[in-house]
């Protein structure tokens, strides 16, 4: 069985990774699962529903990883195709403006 801690995962928080070719930052963690989500850094938007169903405002694009298998003997395949990215600010504001 793998242990992740909750403290461990919160570490993970503001890291940048790449997604399926998609710069992303980690910006929360969920303990049930364990899950990470993954906001999208390269202006991909969706649109935000009201409680309603209507379309009300545009947002970053974020990504749920599982963190674990359903019996917590491994890491997930998504979250072991994270790739960590070690860019500073100026490195990140040029992948973004080039998007």
């Amino acid at each position: 069985m793998i242990s992740i801690t909750t403290e461990q995962m919160r570490d993970m928080i503001g890291m940048q990774v790449r997604y399926h070719e998609v710069y992303c930052r980690v910006v929360e963690i969920l303990e049930d699962g364990p899950a990470i989500i993954l906001e999208d850094l390269e202006q991909h938007i969706s649109i935000q529903p009201d409680q309603h169903g209507e379309a009300h405002r545009k947002v970053p694009k974020t990504y749920t990883i599982t963190v674990l298998t359903h019996d917590k003997l491994e890491f997930t395949p998504a979250f072991l195709a994270l790739e960590p990215l070690l860019l500073d600010i100026e490195q990140t504001a040029i992948i973004i403006s080039n998007s």
